[in-house]
């Protein structure tokens, strides 16, 4: 099982999270456990205050050290995997949240205000950003790495979900469809009713090379090519599909007259 701990000065902002369908779910099967812990319990200050204005002047609040040290000493151990939420941090992706999903336990840390005092940062293993953009908290960031981490578990969702979603291989995932066939003109590619899986594989893939060069030239760039994969390309780029489709679209045909 794991255990993920958030730290938090908003507990209740969690609420409704752990209890949506597949986190529900996963907590259910034992595959994850859940401790929301209020970083203002451990504040010290009479009036249980957690910030303070910035040493130098400035904008804003920053969340102080003694609270902040004190409620992660408490709720972490050995084998706890500490994180910060930061724009200091490397850009949260899918390859990190299947590392995360291997840990024992992960404790979360959600800053507020204008940031938390520099010095707490030398007392996590790391830091992660979710993106480069400004967010009032890192209770959102910590959901999502919360359920990307979760849906990875064995028991949150089937394992052949997993294996086809988008970025799991390096690529986007190919597109989605389902019944009717035709809707206002708009129709499902025929060799997905062809019957022919390997037929079906080389379009999926063809169309996962496409769109992730069409949409993601980032990803596409950093993706390497096997030979396959150079064959679909250059079926792209030649506007043709490969003997085994076309073969296979023959009989698709005979089920589309059908339907």
């Amino acid at each position: 099982m794991l255990k993920i701990k958030i730290l938090t000065l908003f507990p209740e902002f969690f609420d409704s999270f752990i209890d949506n369908s597949i986190i529900k779910r996963a907590i259910a099967k034992g595959a994850v456990k859940f401790e929301i812990i209020n970083i203002r319990d451990y504040s010290k200050d009479k009036n249980h205050r957690i910030d303070d204005r910035p040493a130098g002047g400035g904008a804003g609040l920053i969340m102080r050290m003694q609270p902040l040290v004190d409620c992660l000493r408490a709720n972490t151990s050995k084998v706890s995997h500490k994180i910060l939420l930061s724009p200091l941090g490397k850009t949260y992706d899918q390859k990190k949240a299947l590392e995360l999903s291997k840990e024992q336990e992960i404790v979360l840390v959600c800053g507020h205000y204008e940031g938390v005092d520099s010095r707490f940062n030398s007392y996590v293993d790391e830091m992660i950003s979710i993106g480069d953009y400004i967010l009032t908290g890192g209770e959102i960031g910590a959901m999502v790495i919360s359920d990307s981490v979760t849906r990875l578990l064995d028991g949150a969702i089937t394992k052949a979900s997993i294996e086809e979603e988008s970025f799991t291989d390096g690529l986007l995932e190919y597109p989605q469809y389902t019944l009717p066939y035709n809707y206002e003109n708009k129709k499902i590619p025929d060799i997905l009713f062809s019957g022919n899986h390997r037929a079906i594989e080389i379009y999926r893939k063809r169309e996962a090379l496409r769109l992730t060069q069409k949409y993601r030239p980032d990803l596409f760039a950093r993706y390497t090519l096997t030979k396959e994969d150079k064959k679909r390309l250059k079926e792209l780029e030649n506007g043709e599909i490969s003997v085994t489709e076309k073969e296979a679209l023959i009989k698709g045909k005979k089920f589309i007259k059908s339907n």
